[in-house]
């Protein structure tokens, strides 16, 4: 019974102040208790119910090993199992084991369905990049989004040194209910769409670019500084932060 529903029963009298107490704490333990120690990791199996989206590993740093423990423990759970930054050489041998995992090479990335993925909410997302040396990082966001049950669209090799190429793809842009932005270099690309559209737009620096680029440090100082509005800035290469806040934006505009 949910706590809210139980309150109400001891205002109106029905079951004395002892006894909710007692299901409260029954059910705080059960919620504390929704974590699968795995010895090197405690899998957060709770989160799906929680936030509406299950636990996402991030893959580097772990070896192979350490993925598929977290992958069966996660999949018994949940229908999506997700792992970000996972290399050709990791992916194979996870696959070794788990045969039925997909391997999403430019996005990095490793899924495990029980069913198969669906589009559940209506509209969609775009995903744009400047360049085509930002895609890895796009298509983490592109990924990621569509796990979460939106449609991608996605606009690349779009950057500013170029322009004429976005002007091309702006009725596709403005149709979207969420837009992400992955741009290296100086990261101007974020700056020039958040003056041409009226949706909410997720910025992401890369650490593509020359030597003064310092890893992604100019791209990420030039859209926090945006002087365009409805710009939001995630960290350096966090394809995987942008999409999850643009699959959130565009699964509450159906709601």
């Amino acid at each position: 019974m949910e706590i809210e529903n139980l309150l109400e029963l001891v205002k109106s009298g029905e079951i004395p102040v002892s006894e909710a107490t007692k299901q409260i704490s029954e059910q705080i333990s059960q919620h504390q208790s929704r974590i699968e120690h795995l010895g090197f990791a405690q899998v957060d199996i709770d989160r799906e119910r929680r936030t509406g989206f299950p636990e996402v590993v991030f893959g580097e740093g772990k070896s192979a090993e350490q993925i598929i423990s977290i992958f069966q423990s996660l999949h018994k759970h949940s229908n999506i199992v997700l792992a970000t930054r996972v290399d050709q050489e990791k992916a194979e041998q996870v696959k070794s084991v788990l045969s039925e995992v997909i391997y999403h090479p430019a996005a990095r990335a490793i899924t495990w369905f029980k069913k198969p993925l669906l589009r559940v909410h209506e509209g969609y997302v775009a995903i744009l990049c400047a360049g085509t040396s930002d895609l890895p990082v796009a298509e983490e966001a592109a990924l990621i989004a569509e796990c979460m049950g939106s449609h991608v669209e996605r606009v690349y090799d779009v950057g500013v040194s170029g322009i004429h190429r976005l002007f091309k793809q702006l009725p596709l842009i403005e149709g979207a209910n969420a837009i992400v932005v992955v741009a290296g270099m100086e990261g101007a690309l974020a700056s020039v769409v958040g003056g041409l559209v009226s949706k909410p737009i997720i910025a992401v620096p890369t650490s593509i670019g020359y030597g003064a680029s310092f890893q992604g440090l100019a791209p990420l100082l030039t859209m926090l500084n945006s002087c365009a509005p409805g710009i939001s800035v995630v960290n350096i290469d966090n394809g995987f932060g942008a999409g999850y806040y643009a699959g959130l934006i565009n699964k509450n505009r159906g709601e």
